[in-house]
C-alpha cells in the first residue's frame, strides 16, 4: 500500500506519526521537533529529562495577553507509542496512511492524533487574546506505567503554574471522562534452594512458592468480582487483579532455584491500592516465607515496584467539566476501566478530565487509525476552547 504523505488537513498528525517513538526508543526527535516549533512562534519549552537523558517530558505555555503564565488549561498527550511487533500491518505504521476517511498509522488514534490538532491550533492560541494561559504537556513512557510524567508534573507544581484544569486527550470519541481505574504493577522475585529433582527434600522449589502466591492474587481478584465494592458506571465494575508473567527453572530434572513473576491490578477509584499490596506481600511474608526458611534459612521473596498510576475520580459538578460539557453542548459522561496520566494530575490539585479523537478499541492494535471527522471535531472543540479563554 502506497503512502499519501501531506494528504490531510492535519500535517502534524502526520509528522509525529512519521516519528517511531516506541517506547523502547528515543522520544528526542519528535521533543526536539516540537521545541523547535514552538521557539519559533517564541514560545519558550522546559524539558525534563529521564536518567540516561534518552526521553524527555516538554512543557511550554502560551501565556495570556497580560502575560501571565500561570493558571490556564493544560493539553496533555503521552509521545510514546507501543511495539508494532508482530503485527500484520496493510501499510507501513510509521507512513501516515489515509484510506477511506481514516488516518492510519501507529498512534494515531493514542495519542497523536490529539497532541497533532492541538499543535497545529498554535497559531490560532498565539493571535487570541487570552485572559489565561493555554500550556502543552508532553510527556514519556505513558505506555509502560505512566513512568514520565511524574517529574513533569513536579516540576509545574515548584514553578507554582497552579493550572485551573487538564485535558488528557486519549482516545475517547471525543466523549467526556471522569473516572477511572488506577493501575499497579510489581515484580515479585522468589529465591529457592536448587537441588536434584529426585532429593526433592533438599530443595526448595522457587516456582511452587510462586505459583502459590499467584494463587493468592487470584483469590484476591475473585473475591473482588464477587463481593466488591462494586461501580457500575464502569464496563468492569470491580478492582481486578492478574498476573501476566513469568519465568523460572533451568531444567526438568531440577528444583528451580529462582522464579520471578509480574502481576498487576486496577483499583477503583476510592479504593486504596496500598491496602491490596499489603495483604499480597503479608501473605508472602507470614505463609509462605516461613515455611521455605525452615527448609532452607537463604530462601526469599522479594517485592519491587513497575509503576503505578492513580485513578481519576472528577466530580460531575467541577468546573471543569461544566466547561467542557458546554463547549460540547452534551453533558454526557462516562468512567472507563483503562488508565491514564490523568489521575497524576488531579493528585497535585488539577482538576482533570479524559477526552480526545479516536477510539480507544483501535489502540495499540495492527491498522491502529483515527477518522478524519474525529480529527475534525476536536480541532471544532479545541477552537471553541481557545475561544472560551478569551477576554
Amino acid at each position: 500500500m502506497s503512502s499519501q504523505p501531506d494528504c490531510t488537513p492535519y500535517p502534524w498528525v502526520e509528522k509525529l506519526i512519521r516519528i517511531d517513538t516506541t517506547s523502547v526508543l528515543s522520544n528526542l526527535g519528535l521533543i526536539e521537533m516540537v521545541r523547535a516549533y514552538f521557539n519559533a512562534h517564541g514560545v519558550e519549552s522546559v524539558l525534563t529529562y529521564d536518567r540516561e537523558q534518552k526521553k524527555a517530558n516538554l512543557f511550554a505555555t502560551v501565556p495570556a495577553s497580560s502575560g501571565a503564565t500561570t493558571g490556564g488549561i493544560v493539553l496533555s498527550g503521552h509521545t510514546d507509542v507501543v511495539p508494532v511487533t508482530n503485527q500484520a500491518w496493510d501499510s507501513d505504521p510509521f507512513v501516515p496512511t489515509l484510506r477511506d476517511g481514516k488516518l492510519y498509522g501507529r498512534g494515531a488514534c493514542d495519542m497523536k492524533g490529539f497532541i497533532g490538532v492541538a499543535l497545529g491550533l498554535l497559531p490560532c492560541m498565539l493571535k487570541a487574546r487570552l485572559k489565561a494561559p493555554i500550556h502543552f504537556a508532553l510527556s514519556y513512557d505513558e505506555e509502560i506505567g505512566c513512568a514520565g510524567a511524574p517529574s513533569m508534573i513536579r516540576e509545574l507544581v515548584e514553578r507554582g503554574i497552579a493550572p485551573q484544569g487538564c485535558i488528557v486527550g486519549e482516545p475517547t470519541n471525543m466523549g467526556i471522562v471522569v473516572a477511572h481505574k488506577g493501575i499497579n504493577a510489581y515484580r515479585c522475585c522468589v529465591r529457592g534452594h536448587a537441588a536434584h529433582s529426585s532429593l526433592q527434600p533438599q530443595g526448595v522449589n522457587a516456582i511452587e512458592y510462586a505459583a502459590r502466591l499467584i494463587t493468592f492474587i487470584s483469590d484476591i481478584a475473585r473475591q473482588s468480582a464477587s463481593e466488591g465494592p462494586f461501580d457500575h458506571d464502569f464496563n468492569v465494575p470491580f478492582t481486578t487483579a492478574q498476573t501476566g508473567m513469568i519465568k523460572g527453572g533451568i531444567a526438568i530434572n531440577t528444583i528451580p532455584e529462582n522464579c520471578e513473576f509480574q502481576f498487576e491490578f486496577r483499583n477503583l477509584p476510592g479504593i486504596d491500592p496500598s491496602d491490596i499490596y499489603a495483604r499480597i506481600r503479608a501473605h508472602a511474608e507470614r505463609v509462605l516465607l516461613p515455611e521455605m526458611q525452615a527448609r532452607v534459612s537463604s530462601s526469599d521473596i522479594s517485592f519491587s515496584t513497575i509503576s503505578t498510576a492513580p485513578a481519576l475520580d472528577a466530580g460531575e459538578k467541577e468546573a471543569l467539566v461544566g466547561l467542557i460539557s458546554a463547549l460540547r453542548q452534551d453533558s454526557t459522561v462516562s468512567q472507563v476501566s483503562y488508565a491514564t496520566e490523568a489521575g497524576l494530575f488531579q493528585q497535585v490539585g488539577i482538576p482533570t478530565i479524559v477526552c480526545g479523537p479516536g477510539s480507544i478499541e483501535q489502540a495499540h492494535k495492527a491498522n491502529e487509525f483515527v477518522t478524519l471527522e474525529q480529527l475534525a471535531s476536536c480541532e471544532s472543540f479545541l477552537r471553541k476552547l481557545i475561544a472560551s479563554q478569551c477576554d
